[in-house]
């Protein structure tokens, strides 16, 4: 499956959650919400996916964490801010650059409409 397919499930998906549940709740709750519908559509889901950093010839593990990986191909970072920031965008950035994945969707759940609160990068 493409990135292209697996972002409109995710989107989708990620929409159905926020409709439901609405805004105010803590990133946990739309994290496991939305990891289950995903894995109820049939898509391979990793949560809190653990991503070294590897400087030169060394590995460091230094606790960074993807909040979703689908299909191991699409990075879900989750949010529930007011609104997104230039760190927000370089989190999912760094995870997309040290993981080499090509799609990474930033969605914010503390919006009434999820549209609202994507934002999509593409490596």
């Amino acid at each position: 499956m493409t990135e292209e397919k697996i972002s409109n499930i995710i989107i989708g998906k990620a929409i159905e959650v926020n409709r439901i549940l609405g805004p105010g709740l803590l990133e946990s709750a739309y994290q496991k919400c939305l990891c289950y519908e995903l894995i109820n559509e049939g898509l391979k889901v990793e949560q809190e996916k653990a991503l070294p950093i590897v400087y030169k010839e060394i590995k460091l593990d230094h606790g960074y964490r993807i909040d979703l990986l689908v299909e191991n191909k699409v990075v879900i970072e989750l949010k529930t801010v007011e609104f997104f920031t230039d760190v927000h965008a370089a989190q999912i950035l760094t995870y997309m650059k040290l993981g080499n994945y090509k799609l990474g969707l930033l969605l914010n759940f503390h919006t009434k409409l999820l549209k609202q609160g994507i934002k999509r990068f593409i490596l």
